[in-house]
């Protein structure tokens, strides 16, 4: 046999010798660290959290280089490979609720060395299936309080060793759960599915700082965010803090009943999981009620009080513009007691805006028979319910327009004539396109607005309404009185100017020239009107 025959040989033999002594040298490594590290992990767990740990199956593996790295540097650098299988963590003494976080498996690697230390350096972790159950705020045990089980009285803290501190590179949850439960076990809990769940730094008394990705349910849309999370608060898990952004895109509001549109949103957030604070602004560019089907642009800002057990929503304060429309909102969206779904309790002033955005919004033509500017004040109380929005809007407030001019050419020309004959010079055709001014309070429900009170003027001419306008049929029944500057017969020209001059005294009352009942009927696009020959007055 040859030298280099012979030195092969021995090379190889050295060599498998060296690799079994490596695997020999990670069995025995894995059979003794194994029970350590169980150990050390359920007693992380259970402090950390202050839970009951369950734990189906845990295995600790260290790989060909990690024993080769123990030997030639005493231990430092060399890595084990953790993995833990059906890993739960319950209330200590709530067995009614589901675990606080439950786990198919987690993957970790854990460095050897620091095992011996204070601080123990894990990571990266994996974690499959991860499940996150918030209780209700006031729900959890407090560890060295008596338990509701007198038999089964909660741990002290002297009973245990002090548990190791345990610091994290890095966390990837991808395809995890968030539940919060409400407070009432009948209504239905929050819940966010979360594609994507990156975290780090993950060290004790540090917050997480995460990256995630996930779908809101309702509207649904996909929403990405980015920010911190904790320190965890183990005895009250709704009072963890957070803080963050987030961005909001493509949510399609047709899920609501009687409205439309796609929402983004973005903004910031910081507080606790029980409640926290958001600022932000919404974009909808093609908002619309399925009523009508008219497209308005929308977007908001606003500033907002959120809790995160049950979704209850505070507006402090919300700005809007519809189309060019500036509006001030403040008010709640919430669920009260008995009810199903949430309320939307909201007190809305708009200081100066456009009467034809929200015509246009609110009726099914595209072109507004009216313009002009507006001002408005009303209570908005929408509550929870299968149909649509027009018939469970409440709506109470008043309004005022200022130099408000009709587009439809059959309203026009009966006000420019009204104009005439009110300042008593009915041929003179230099008096057209006249502006218009109303004022009045009015009251939404079941798809019809009721006017108490309206009043309209033109110049020569006050009118004095009250009515009911459907939006379903669009159609007008309005009743009250006219008032003209002018008498009867200076309402007329030529022979009849001089014929009725003897019959001005019985139409002139209340301080006018003229005073007739009037009433204004029939569709919006051409009313009718008219005296109203039921009157009383």
């Amino acid at each position: 046999m040859s030298r280099a025959k012979k030195w092969s040989i021995w090379i190889a033999a050295v060599t498998g010798g060296l690799l079994l002594a490596l695997f020999a040298t990670g069995w025995w490594i894995s059979r003794r660290i194994d029970p350590f590290v169980r150990e050390k992990t359920h007693a992380y767990l259970e402090r950390r959290f202050e839970s009951r740990v369950e734990l189906r199956s845990m295995s600790v593996s260290v790989p060909v280089k990690s024993p080769l790295s123990m030997l030639l540097n005493r231990g430092r650098g060399a890595k084990i490979h953790v993995r833990i299988e059906g890993l739960a963590l319950h209330h200590r003494t709530s067995v009614d609720r589901p675990p606080l976080f439950r786990v198919a498996s987690v993957r970790a690697e854990v460095d050897l060395d620091s095992l011996r230390r204070e601080t123990i350096l894990a990571g990266p972790v994996e974690l499959t299936g991860l499940e996150i159950t918030i209780p209700p705020k006031g729900e959890r045990p407090i560890i060295g309080e008596k338990a509701d089980d007198e038999t089964a009285p909660a741990p002290q803290a002297h009973d245990k060793p002090k548990p190791p501190q345990v610091l994290i590179d890095g966390i990837r949850a991808d395809g995890a759960r968030l539940t919060i439960l409400p407070r009432d076990s009948s209504k239905n809990p929050l819940v966010f599915e979360i594609h994507r769940l990156l975290m780090n730094s993950a060290g004790p008394g540090v917050p997480l700082r995460y990256t995630a990705n996930l779908t809101n349910a309702k509207p649904p849309g996909q929403v990405q965010s980015r920010g911190s999370f904790g320190p965890w608060d183990a005895s009250e898990p709704s009072e963890t803090p957070l803080s963050g952004d987030y961005e909001f895109r493509d949510a399609d509001l047709g899920v609501f009943k009687g409205v439309a549109g796609t929402l983004s949103s973005t903004g910031r957030f910081k507080g606790k999981l029980s409640e926290f604070e958001v600022d932000g602004e919404t974009r909808t560019p093609n908002f619309r009620l399925k009523s009508s089907g008219n497209p308005v642009p929308l977007t908001t800002q606003f500033h907002a009080l959120v809790d995160g057990t049950n979704g209850n929503t505070l507006l402090q304060p919300l700005d809007a513009t519809l189309g060019s429309s500036r509006f001030r909102v403040n008010g709640s969206i919430v669920r009260n007691v008995d009810e199903k779904g949430k309320t939307v309790d909201l007190d809305v002033l708009l200081v100066r805006g456009s009467i034809e955005d929200l015509l246009r919004l609110a009726m099914k033509d595209k072109d507004p028979f009216l313009r002009g500017s507006v001002a408005l004040k009303m209570k908005f109380v929408l509550p929870p319910g299968r149909g649509e929005i027009a018939d469970r809007l409440n709506i109470d407030g008043g309004f005022k327009l200022d130099d408000a001019r009709f587009t439809t050419p059959a309203i026009r020309s009966k006000l420019d004539e009204l104009s005439r004959r009110g300042q008593g010079q009915p041929e003179n055709l230099e008096i057209s396109e006249v502006p218009a001014r109303l004022a009045g309070d009015f009251h939404l429900a079941n798809g019809k607005i009721n006017f108490p009170r309206v009043g309209f003027e033109v110049p020569g001419a006050v009118v004095d309404l009250e009515g009911i306008y459907d939006f379903n049929t669009e159609m007008l029944d309005f009743h009250g009185s006219l008032k003209l500057d002018a008498t009867v017969s200076q309402t007329q020209s030529g022979w009849k100017r001089w014929a009725l001059k003897p019959v001005n005294r019985f139409f002139s009352k209340e301080g006018a020239g003229t005073y007739l009942p009037i009433a204004i009927t029939g569709p919006s696009s051409s009313p009718v009107f008219g005296r109203d020959r039921d009157s009383k007055r």
